[in-house]
């Protein structure tokens, strides 16, 4: 565990001064012109809140070049398909964390087929098609690419969570619910021949955004908690000899009470972290996203997600404890020198701090690079304002660890 009040300071004196400066003129949004003084304290005796030594997370899409948002592409080689994983920029963006978690994972997660020994299939990926759920047709993750991706983890020092296709072996009935069992027997393959090249795998962690109402379908909490428990079990009969075991997540979606609970509540043994995804700014395209970046009732309109998470996980019977597994701000790829630029690190702290104050143990920004709210220029692997933020609160973690 890492105390965390060294980084909450330098947090909160940046979001006070946004907060400061908004609050004392909210008839404009417009704050240099203006500024007003206040005076801080902060009581240093204790911590609010404590996080993982690793609360520093980031993700990787497997969105394809042809995913547009209102009009503009925005992701490039952005892919775990396609990433160039001999850019030393990117090596050495992720060597400077030491570690950084990564996520892989995102929508499309949940249409990949993993190309083991036992199932060859096509190598054509993602093919865009309006008719097929998400926009895309299915994709495949050849071993020899999965074998790429760890030999690049490994020269990082990268922590990594892979997130495992959910939707195998279920329907989608008139209702948009997706139904029936999860087939576990492609991910099993996938895990088995992790296992078997030593390849090291923090967490593997099940489905993308299919809690609650879904995004583009959903499962059932109850059946979902069900699949939860047999991924546990495949982990600890492929582990087993293991004397460190790969975390299971679960679910990777948006937080809904009344599911969460009964999700939480079926399965206590088998569960060790909860993640929910946030984009608490609405959508890339909106006319007043720097208003709502820079509007502190937007920013604490999200705490209530974070407190009632924390209070369903402290009266329930399970060790698990929570993260916020992917967070973008601004859903749809982000928005184009917006979430790309200084602006949004009001944001960023603001998240990073109030999610580490509710006992959220890591916090995964999307994306590392992909989007328009990459840590990295998608096209160029320069760090956008945010990296260099974020760097910087981790090194000073580091130091008072």
């Amino acid at each position: 565990m890492c105390e965390i009040m060294r980084s909450l300071v330098i947090i909160s004196l940046l979001c006070y001064w946004v907060y400061m400066e908004t609050h004392s003129h909210k008839s404009s949004i417009s704050v240099a012109s203006q500024s007003t003084e206040g005076t801080l304290f902060v009581n240093g005796t204790a911590a609010i809140g404590f996080m993982d030594d690793d609360f520093v997370c980031a993700t990787i899409d497997w969105w394809p070049p042809q995913k547009c948002d209102y009009g503009t592409c925005s992701w490039g080689s952005a892919s775990l398909l396609n990433l160039d994983l001999d850019n030393s920029i990117l090596l050495n963006a992720i060597k400077a964390f030491s570690p950084l978690k990564i996520r892989l994972g995102g929508t499309l997660q949940d249409k990949v087929i993993y190309q083991t020994e036992e199932s060859q299939q096509p190598s054509t990926s993602f093919l865009k098609d309006g008719s097929e759920l998400f926009g895309f047709t299915q994709g495949y993750l050849p071993m020899s690419r999965w074998d790429q991706l760890n030999i690049f983890f490994n020269k990082t020092g990268a922590v990594v969570i892979f997130g495992l296709n959910a939707l195998r072996g279920r329907t989608i009935n008139s209702q948009g619910a997706a139904v029936g069992a999860w087939n576990s027997s492609n991910a099993e393959s996938l895990i088995r021949y992790t296992v078997k090249r030593g390849y090291r795998i923090h967490g593997w962690e099940l489905g993308n955004e299919l809690s609650g109402n879904g995004v583009g379908t959903r499962v059932a909490a109850g059946q979902y908690a069900s699949d939860t428990k047999s991924l546990q079990s495949i982990v600890q009969n492929v582990y087993a000899g293991f004397e460190a075991k790969p975390q299971v997540l679960a679910p990777g979606g948006f937080f809904d009470e009344n599911w969460f609970t009964e999700f939480i509540h079926k399965t206590p043994q088998s569960l060790q972290v909860v993640t929910h995804h946030i984009y608490n700014l609405g959508p890339g395209s909106s006319g007043d996203l720097i208003q709502k970046i820079l509007d502190p009732s937007v920013l604490d309109g999200i705490s209530q997600t974070f407190k009632s998470l924390q209070s369903l996980l402290e009266k329930s019977n399970t060790p698990a404890v929570a993260w916020v597994g992917e967070s973008g701000g601004a859903y749809n790829s982000g928005h184009n020198l917006v979430t790309n630029a200084f602006v949004f690190s009001f944001w960023y702290l603001d998240q990073l701090g109030m999610s580490a104050s509710y006992d959220t143990k890591t916090y995964c920004r999307q994306t590392l690079i992909g989007g328009n709210y990459g840590l990295l220029d998608t096209n160029t692997f320069v760090p956008n304002p945010d990296y260099y933020r974020l760097v910087h609160i981790d090194h000073e973690d580091q130091e008072h660890s």
